[in-house]
């Protein structure tokens, strides 16, 4: 038997040399998942067994290996949610849950609204939206067949989103409903061409999910908006989630589109650009 805060302790100085930003948080999250518990559950636990330390040793490893904790764990909060994730879906991240939480707030003040999350990946977006604003409809719309995969498992845990596997640009894609949505959230692929991503990101999330085409990464954004505009009713609400350098420049592509009123870029938590919001005229 060893005990589990020195094994942290340890598991907490290999991952802060193997570069991982949060070395303590991670080693805990790991040591809870093998202990079945919470972080805070910790605080009670006694040693690990045998096997128990060599899973958990295993798991540090591959961590410092730079493999998403997530993907260890197989979970990723979101929210409310615990979402299923893993390899061939983007990993949800804490602060696109600002981006749900606006298109929640204005949800919450509708009448039976209608919403629609493009590119979904696992869901997690429409999911939260769904699970909080019980009068909503929620559509989805993902085009990778792996992370469709992950979304209707999570779709399953959590219902009330109705997926649709399909490239979002299409002119067709969702064309039954369009002038009629009152919501469209999107966290679209929008990383440019030249950026190089940490490990976590550029070896294990989807390249579909990462890279947005062009110097800027925003040409998937920019095939996107006539879509976005397509689908919303006149007065509905567009919320895309972006990179923090890009707090000028895709509202910037809304304005050139023309259609759309309101636009506004706002921040996450930290205070960095990181969603822009437009409503169709």
């Amino acid at each position: 038997m060893t005990g589990v805060r020195a094994e942290i302790a340890a598991a907490t100085r290999q991952l802060a040399q193997a570069g991982v930003d949060s070395p303590r948080v991670d080693a805990e999250l790991l040591a809870a998942h093998v202990l079945r518990t919470t972080r805070s559950g910790l605080l009670l636990a006694g040693d690990f067994d045998d096997e128990q330390l060599k899973r958990f040793q295993d798991l540090v490893a591959d961590r410092s290996a730079r493999i998403p904790l997530q993907h260890l764990t197989g979970v990723a909060a979101f929210r409310h949610l615990d979402l299923a994730v893993g390899p061939g879906v983007f990993v949800p991240r804490p602060e696109t849950e600002m981006l749900a939480q606006w298109a929640i707030d204005l949800v919450s003040t509708m009448d039976s609204p209608l919403v629609v999350d493009l590119c979904a990946g696992s869901g997690a977006i429409g999911l939260a939206i769904a699970g909080e604003c019980p009068a909503a409809t929620v559509l989805a719309v993902e085009r990778s067949e792996m992370a469709a995969a992950w979304a209707r498992r999570n779709i399953d845990a959590y219902g009330r989103v109705t997926l649709t596997v399909g490239d979002a640009t299409d002119p067709a894609m969702l064309s039954n409903v369009d002038g009629q949505v009152d919501v469209v959230v999107c966290n679209p692929p929008y990383v440019p061409d030249d950026f190089a991503p940490p490990p976590e990101v550029a070896d294990h999330d989807p390249a579909m999910a990462l890279w947005g085409g062009g110097a800027d990464g925003l040409d998937t954004v920019r095939k996107l908006v006539p879509r976005m505009r397509a689908l919303l009713r006149p007065g509905g609400w567009v919320g895309i989630e972006h990179a923090d350098v890009q707090g000028k420049s895709v509202p910037a592509v809304l304005a050139a589109a023309g259609g759309w009123s309101a636009i506004a870029d706002n921040p996450d938590l930290t205070g960095r650009p990181r969603f822009t919001t437009a409503r169709r005229v």
